[in-house]
């Protein structure tokens, strides 16, 4: 999965409700990706963690814990294309998601329940 694929995927899974802790987009993702080819989950899984390592920063752990830190980062992934280019634009896009404890930890785990669906393993 290229990273065009991977934000496509973000964008075509994401609900149109509010979705605060990203737990229909996960859901969402999952089911997806539980559909497709296995290669296609360890791509996505592949290109979530490039975008999470990409937003760490140090301008942007604003003294934020380890758990916090990495379920803000996670947010902005969940946000879309268009808000993960912005923060790494400009570091105070970031802030919001800081001050609001605005997190995404359902994420972090699409791609490892997609892979036990698929293949009955961890």
């Amino acid at each position: 999965m290229n990273e065009d694929a991977f934000w496509q995927l973000i964008e075509d899974c994401r609900p149109t409700e509010p979705d605060p802790d990203a737990e229909l987009l996960a859901a969402t993702l999952t089911e997806r990706l539980a559909q497709s080819p296995l290669s296609l989950v360890i791509g996505f899984a592949e290109q979530l963690s490039w975008a999470l390592y990409r937003l760490d920063r140090k301008e942007y752990g604003h003294d934020l814990g380890g758990d916090a830190f990495l379920y803000t980062r996670a947010a902005v992934v969940a946000a879309g294309r268009t808000e993960f280019d912005s923060v790494l634009q400009d570091p105070s896009a970031f802030t919001p998601y800081v001050t609001d404890l605005i997190w995404a930890e359902p994420l972090l785990y699409t791609p490892d329940r997609a892979y036990k669906r698929i293949t009955g393993e961890e």
